[in-house]
């Protein structure tokens, strides 16, 4: 298939500066891929959208009945204190039994998703940008004067539909600002913006933010940085802040899937880990996105490969997990093999690795699912794998960083949730259901780290956050911004 590369930021963007959008400008056209606008919601995903809290509940205990259905409810139901909007990536995973499971490979705090979300409703133009608008952004800023913000470093297609959704919902213009902006600046913690106070900020940061957005912020930041520092865009943390949430819950009957993971691992350590893991593992530069510093490593060609890419590391640690691939060279963790199963065998008889992409916003009943996705690899899976190509079997991201800073999305590896594509992936509504409560699970497990790392007056407590996440050259950039 043909590669299809779609633009996410221009490098005009920013010389373009702020815009202001008003009200009722909402044009779906300049928010969907062209596939998303021409696509049908598949019946089995409407059906799963449909579901109440109350009714995922019982069952999910139905399949698993040693979960706590009241334990259960009340995680759903749990209003967060920060983290009140985010994302999985997820993988379709069987054990060495057959046992499958979801598995939480990486949650996000600013996830993309809208923008390859089919309609629930096709008399709302909107879509998931307006129901994040209504149902999540808009109750959770505070009433008072000033300005109304949607902050982007990427992804301008979404941000554009959130900055439109948010001013039909508030009924304001709403200011459209390339981040960072030099016509914005903090005083006292407070966002200001063509000297006006900003009130309320929609976050699509996601490079690096702590540097640019202070911890501290008194402007009401959705999603606020120091979700990114605890685990949100931080894999290192968000691995403590599972296993703090895992022994919490399990009482309940609960876990969070997640691959076996090695923490705060120096460079010239990755080699023992690596043969820990009889020689095939990822390792992961903690603070990246759109999966920039992943190496998935199953030959000495490719470690050696990862030692050259990682020569001038702005970072101290990394993160090592168990790697999983086909069932006859995954990397054998302390509880056995992982392996995918994959996308259904297509007509050459291929299967691919694929992920989903879950996103959930908190409202007033509770955690909802917001949009979905998939994303396969550019090739197939196979029962042998060559020395350099293993990225491209097992690698599902679609961003394209360019030489110029900007993002392009390869389009071509999109699975969408409707009619065409959806089968391809092999799920059924319990899957979904699955990935939606592993979704809210690994949610609050974060938010819950990011209230442990906050004093009573909103400041990171450091030295704590330095005992969890031991990298000096991380809390520097921190300290920059205040």
């Amino acid at each position: 298939m043909e590669t299809q590369l779609v633009s996410n930021m221009d490098s005009s963007e920013f010389q373009r500066g702020i815009a202001q959008v008003t009200p009722d400008e909402f044009d779906g056209t300049l928010h969907y891929y062209e596939r998303t606008r021409n696509a049908e919601l598949h019946p089995m995903v409407r059906s799963f959208l449909a579901l109440d809290i109350q009714r995922i509940v019982r069952r999910y205990c139905h399949l698993n009945p040693a979960v706590h259905p009241d334990g259960l409810l009340q995680i759903l139901t749990n209003k967060p204190k920060h983290f009140r909007w985010g994302g999985t990536d997820l993988f379709n995973v069987a054990s060495e039994s057959g046992m499958r499971q979801m598995l939480v490979v990486e949650t996000n705090s600013c996830p993309s998703g809208n923008k390859s979300m089919p309609l629930r409703d096709t008399e709302l133009e909107d879509g998931s940008y307006g129901l994040l608008a209504r149902r999540s952004f808009v109750p959770a800023i505070r009433t008072g004067k000033g300005l109304v913000a949607v902050l982007y470093d990427k992804n301008a297609m979404e941000a554009k539909g959130y900055a439109q959704s948010i001013a039909n919902a508030c009924g304001e213009n709403v200011h459209l600002v390339p981040w960072p902006c030099p016509l914005a600046s903090w005083r006292e913690d407070v966002l200001w913006l063509n000297e006006q106070p900003v009130r309320a900020a929609f976050r699509y940061v996601t490079q690096k933010p702590w540097t640019t957005i202070p911890v501290s912020a008194k402007t009401r930041v959705y999603n606020p940085v120091i979700v990114c520092l605890a685990g949100g865009r931080n894999k290192l943390l968000a691995s403590k802040a599972y296993e703090f949430f895992n022994a919490e819950i399990a009482s309940l009957g609960l876990k969070i899937n997640v691959p076996e993971t090695i923490r705060d691992v120096r460079k010239d350590e990755v080699p023992l880990w690596l043969e820990k893991f009889g020689g095939r593992a990822v390792v992961k530069v903690p603070y990246g996105n759109a999966g920039q510093g992943v190496y998935t490593i199953t030959s000495d060609s490719e470690y050696q490969d990862f030692v050259k890419r990682t020569e001038e590391s702005d970072y101290d640690a990394f993160v090592v997990q168990q790697l999983i691939g086909n069932h006859q060279w995954s990397s054998k963790s302390s509880a056995g093999k992982l392996y995918h199963v994959g996308t259904v065998p297509d007509r050459k008889n291929r299967t691919y690795v694929a992920d989903l992409r879950l996103t959930c916003i908190f409202t007033d009943k509770g955690f909802r699912p917001l949009s979905m996705y998939a994303r396969r690899a550019r090739l197939p899976l196979s029962s042998t794998v060559e020395a350099n190509n293993s990225w491209d079997v097992l690698g599902t991201n679609l961003s394209v960083k360019c030489q110029a800073g900007s993002w392009k999305s390869d389009t071509s590896r999109l699975i969408l949730m409707d009619n065409r594509d959806f089968n391809k992936l092999g799920l059924g509504i319990d899957d979904l259901i699955s990935a939606y409560i592993q979704t809210v699970l690994a949610i609050t497990a974060i938010d819950k780290m990011a209230q442990r790392l906050l004093s009573p007056k909103r400041r990171l407590r450091k030295r704590l956050f330095l005992s969890l996440n031991p990298d000096r050259k991380l809390m520097s950039e921190i300290e920059s911004c205040g």
